[in-house]
């Protein structure tokens, strides 16, 4: 039984990064984000049950610092449908 994943994307300031993907995080159903600048990939991190806890601490403080480098950036997450 395959998974149907459907892909948003989000255009933010680098200021507003970070709350950004706190609330898509907060919504659920997440596969993997995405953060690009300037049509590249800057980081990416798949969200699966386990990694949601402990281990997103310190991705969130890489995507806080990366956000004060960035003026602007896009946000891609892919959803399971």
């Amino acid at each position: 039984m395959s998974t149907k994943v459907r892909k948003e994307e989000f255009s933010v300031s680098g200021d507003q990064l970070l709350n950004k993907i706190k609330e898509i995080v907060h919504e659920g159903n997440i596969r993997r984000i995405l953060v690009k600048h300037e049509g590249k990939t800057v980081i990416e991190f798949p969200l699966t049950a386990g990694f949601i806890g402990a281990l997103l601490a310190p991705q969130l403080a890489a995507i806080g610092v990366i956000g004060a480098l960035l003026t602007k950036c896009t946000i891609e997450v892919e959803r399971e449908a």
